[in-house]
């Protein structure tokens, strides 16, 4: 009798056992059609047994061999294994979720998307922009001396420093080599650029991208060449990492400290920590790059785990890191939210014909819509949160679970017809500028004026070529981009990250406003960057102001120590949600007392998360620590298959290994 045992997209962490009949011949990475209740189900093929712990009078034949895509490799299926023990998911969720969507179809894959991924090209030949510096020639020199086996380097590079050049000339040695390299990006947004300098730079390369952006046939073609191996560059969002790569040589995540790269829905994994693991089961190079780098990653690098390579200079001569200053706004009286600073820096710009950036991290018109008279403010009815005045299309959205309603006439508590708006979004900002200065090309670029990949792209590629001298932009702005006129940039509603109760808070401010600040003055002409704050005297300001990292990330991680905080504790969260709060806290507290708390393991008491209500579900979560890792990953697998049998009906939840985010 033989036995093929299946991986399967259902919430049990279990493999699923199924009779191989005589014509057939399945083997471990084979996409399997199997039945499964009654209808059929994609599987995948894990090992075969010539036996099993079931009767065999139960089991089922598998109904065909998925042959139309390439077999998953062996090493696919082992950082399969690793990704669903270590994030805590069934281990058939993680291989299917991790596959294409038209991949976990039944149906065969379209014929344009096999002939698309057959007709790309397969040469090697490289095209340099220009010469390497001598400081990205020896961080070449150096990682590409560690190819062939496991290595991770943190390429730790002020912006504008040229990451990106030494990241191509390392894929082109990976490529000499006849390996694959993989090149993560944690935006969608910045695909497009990245994009067109790497095929410049490879003109005779198949290179495959991978997002979720990307329509279904392009995203399976992309799959195809990226699995077959004949894809010698893959670029891509987390997503990417999970792709079938069968020569990987070379991972590269470019922005590493970027939050984006944790999946936040479903399979809550990191990007950059499975590249980590990923490079280390096939015994390639990582390289990391950030001009910002994640507190867990400069500790690894003090620790030694991580080599750290510096790029302490821009790339283009003639150009240096801007310079930073705060403007006092206590004693300022503001012109819509502009200190007089700022609205002068911008006219000094425009007189020179140059760009100038206002940074303000919140899209929309204004964050409140109030009344003066009784206080009450437009709120979400679905989410402990305040709906959002966009005045483009005169709207209130709420931007965590996308509800929208009319602005209305008047309070509906009081009757007041004068209702305000109360603080400031990018469309707010805009409509200031414009007033001030009305012959200035203004553009705004924030999720809701973008909200298609080609026209970003045109967008920027428009702002590059000098088609406009003002910008208005959130973080979408922050990282990647090289506007070269671009000499001044404003950063608006700095303050609020310093007063949050958010342990992550300082480092995230910090990374944000050392990478938008890196958008100015990238090229001879220098750079100002003019920060608006309330708490002039921060250390973190301070620390901008000298583009210290080091210094920043010294005195963090010293409050993280004396704190209990990570990196030197890890952190599992089980979170739970119910139409009532007292149902997914209790739930929580029956999983707490569900088990034997290890001394080595901390297990608080459950909480309601700050934003309670989402989508119409109240929220809570259960925090645990370890200073031990594998500690704390044994008291977690035990709980999770513990609740397997807890009733879903009152709660449903899910566990958040490595959390970043608490809201």
């Amino acid at each position: 009798m033989r036995i093929v045992r299946v991986a399967l997209d259902v919430p049990l962490d279990r493999l699923f056992d199924y009779l191989v009949p005589d014509a057939l011949d399945p083997q471990p990475g084979d996409r399997l059609a199997v039945p499964f209740g009654n209808r059929q189900r994609v599987g995948i093929a894990v090992e075969t047994a010539t036996g099993s712990k079931i009767d065999s009078a139960r089991l089922r034949p598998i109904a065909r061999i998925l042959s139309d895509a390439p077999r998953l490799s062996p090493q696919w299926l082992e950082l399969m294994r690793f990704v669903a023990a270590y994030y805590q998911r069934p281990i058939g969720e993680t291989m299917v979720e991790a596959l294409p969507p038209r991949l976990r179809s039944l149906r065969p894959l379209p014929k344009r998307s096999r002939s698309a991924a057959a007709a790309e090209a397969s040469g090697t030949r490289f095209v340099p922009r220009h010469s390497p510096s001598e400081a990205q020639a020896r961080a070449v020199e150096r990682i590409a001396g560690a190819l062939g086996s496991f290595a991770v380097f943190l390429l730790h590079g002020v912006t504008g420093s040229g990451k990106t050049e030494v990241y191509l000339q390392l894929a082109a040695e990976a490529l000499r080599r006849g390996g694959q390299a993989l090149v993560l990006v944690p935006e969608i947004s910045l695909t497009p650029q990245l994009e067109a300098r790497i095929r410049a730079a490879f003109p005779e390369t198949c290179i495959a991208v991978l997002h979720s952006g990307l329509r279904d046939i392009a995203r399976t073609s992309a799959w195809l060449a990226a699995a077959s191996g004949q894809a010698g560059i893959v670029l891509g969002t987390r997503l990417a990492v999970l792709t079938p790569l069968p020569c990987l040589a070379l991972v590269v995540v470019d922005e590493e400290h970027d939050t984006s790269f944790k999946q936040q829905e479903g399979l809550r994994y990191s990007g950059r920590d499975t590249a980590v693991a990923r490079a280390k089961l096939a015994r390639c190079t990582v390289v990391l790059g950030t001009a910002t780098p994640a507190l867990e990653t400069w500790h690894n690098c003090l620790l030694g785990r991580y080599q750290r390579i510096e790029l302490p200079e821009r790339a283009v001569p003639g150009s240096r890191l801007p310079s930073v200053r705060t403007i006092d706004l206590r004693p300022e009286v503001l012109h819509q939210g502009l200190a007089r600073a700022v609205v002068e820096g911008i006219g000094e710009r425009l007189a020179r014909r140059e760009q100038s950036l206002v940074f303000i991290n919140r899209r929309g018109y204004a964050p409140v819509l109030a009344c003066g008279a009784c206080g009450w403010a437009a709120g979400c009815t679905r989410c402990t949160a305040r709906l959002v005045l966009h005045a483009v299309d005169r709207r209130l959205r709420c931007h965590h679970c996308g509800a929208e309603a009319a602005i209305p006439r008047h309070c509906p508590t009081c009757g007041n017809a004068d209702l305000r708006p109360l603080g400031r979004g990018t469309q707010r900002v805009q409509e200031t500028l414009a007033a001030l200065f009305p012959s200035a090309r203004i553009v705004r670029i924030d999720r809701d004026s973008a909200r298609r990949r080609a026209e970003l792209s045109r967008t920027l590629d428009a702002v590059s070529r000098g088609e406009a001298d003002l910008l208005v932009g959130t973080q979408l702005l922050a990282k990647g981009h090289d506007f070269p006129l671009l000499t001044l940039v404003c950063v608006l509603n700095a303050d609020t990250a310093l007063v949050s109760t958010d342990y992550r808070a300082a480092e995230r401010l910090f990374a944000t406003l050392a990478q938008v600040s890196g958008r100015a003055g990238r090229r001879e002409e220098p750079g100002e960057v003019r920060i608006q704050t309330r708490y002039p005297g921060h250390p973190l300001f301070a620390a901008l102001e000298r583009h210290d990292f080091a210094g920043f990330a010294a005195s963090q991680l010293a409050e993280r120590k004396a704190s209990g905080f990570p990196p030197f504790v890890f952190e599992v969260a089980l979170r739970a949600e119910a139409t009532k709060l007292g149902a997914a806290l209790g739930f929580l507290r029956r999983a707490k007392t569900r088990l034997p708390v290890p001394a080595s393991v901390r297990v608080y008491d459950p909480v309601p998360l700050v934003i309670t209500r989402r989508a119409g579900l109240e929220r809570a979560q259960l925090l645990m620590q370890s200073a031990s890792r594998p500690a704390l990953q044994g008291y977690v697998r035990e709980l999770r298959q513990a609740l397997q049998g807890e009733p879903r009906a009152n709660a449903r939840w899910h566990l958040d290994v490595d959390p970043i985010e608490f809201a």
